[in-house]
């Protein structure tokens, strides 16, 4: 542990790629969302370009078990994404040309199909399907509706685990987006968009109660004797860990596996849902999380950049040290992912569009 308090300040990259951030406020789901959506989209250039006559593959936030709610409200407006939200996209790409859109999830501990998930959370699952003319749902917890796991290499070289294997819709598509809470995180800090890609991991591998050898298709756990702690390899199936005695911490491991991930499956476009949502943890079971109202939305090209802005946005400094809040006790993702090249955090080279980041300020801490 001493090694790990000790880790050094990552120095900035200035390789790392610079997109423009848009903000927009939103005071409520009642109100609508597709406006401030799409007039964000048009402030990053236009969704056209990026959809148009693709396969859209959609990375929702819905973390935990539906049966776990926070004072009793629905998950959409605490610590899942809310389906109005994910509606609103689904209609913005379909108006933009998008040939297909694939809404997938790990679904916690269920190899079920996604639609189940969903309804179990209150959503209406028939006015998803219709929001656009080709929509889509796959539980990528598992083999899913694909006849194998793709291969996602980590180029050059990654910091936990050389590849990863996943369900096939990450390779099966044009275009992936990750659709994020504005929350904290009892690991990480923070979960934003890059951090809502450590759920594209199929428990089926990384699980509690993943194969030895192979896959075991209907997985009951989570992910957190393999991914979290490294008490266990994943299945032999799957590449194993470069080095077996590294740190096995998981505010040393979570966030480089995230970077890994997001190295390995780049995101095309990040969404993340400030509208309503909770503070003090990523779900239900992480004791003192409460609901905030920072009733903002914000997009992006990049994910580092997106998520320094969010950071920002939530009243923490982007770069700060493992430490310091909100990192008290790993390391920063948003620093790793820049390492790796995937894009700058330093608010000083991005371009932010549409609301001020002191505008839509919201202090997740005194």
């Amino acid at each position: 542990m001493g090694l790990v308090a000790a880790a050094p300040l990552l120095k900035a990259a200035p390789s790392a790629p610079a997109a423009p951030v848009a903000i927009a406020k939103c005071a409520s789901y009642s109100d609508d969302v597709t406006a401030p959506l799409a007039a964000m989209f048009d402030q990053l250039g236009g969704l056209d370009r990026l959809v148009r006559g693709k396969t859209v593959t959609v990375k929702l936030n819905l973390t935990g078990s539906p049966a776990l709610r926070i004072e009793g409200r629905p998950p959409g407006v605490t610590h899942y994404v809310h389906p109005k939200l994910v509606g609103a996209t689904a209609h913005l790409m379909g108006r933009a040309g998008a040939k297909r859109i694939r809404f997938v999830e790990s679904a916690w501990a269920s190899n079920a199909p996604l639609e189940e998930y969903l309804l179990d959370s209150g959503w209406n699952v028939r006015q998803l399907l219709a929001a656009a003319p080709v929509v889509e749902f796959e539980n990528t917890n598992t083999l899913g509706k694909g006849n194998k796991y793709a291969r996602f290499k980590v180029p050059g070289g990654g910091y936990l685990f050389p590849a990863y294997d996943l369900n096939h819709a990450y390779e099966d598509t044009d275009v992936f987006v990750s659709m994020a809470k504005l929350k904290n995180h009892a690991t990480c800090g923070v979960t934003l968009s890059l951090k809502n890609c450590f759920g594209i991991t199929p428990a089926s591998i990384y699980g509690d109660d993943a194969g030895i050898d192979e896959p075991n298709e209907s997985p009951g756990s989570g992910r957190g004797k393999t991914l979290h702690a490294g008490k266990r390899e994943p299945s032999k199936s799957a590449p194993a860990e470069l080095d077996a005695a590294s740190i096995r911490e998981p505010g040393y491991r979570v966030p480089r596996i995230v970077a890994d991930l997001v190295k390995a499956r780049p995101v095309d476009l990040a969404i993340i849902d400030g509208i309503e949502s909770i503070a003090g943890g990523e779900g239900p079971w992480v004791k003192g999380v409460r609901p905030v109202e920072p009733g903002v939305l914000l997009a992006g090209w990049n994910p580092v950049s997106t998520d320094a802005v969010a950071a920002a946005v939530m009243g923490y400094n982007p770069r700060a040290a493992r430490g310091s809040a909100p990192f008290r006790n790993c390391d920063n993702t948003l620093l790793l992912a820049e390492q790796h090249g995937i894009g700058t955090a330093d608010l000083s080279r991005i371009e932010v569009r549409g609301v001020a980041i002191e505008r839509a300020l919201y202090r997740y801490e005194a």
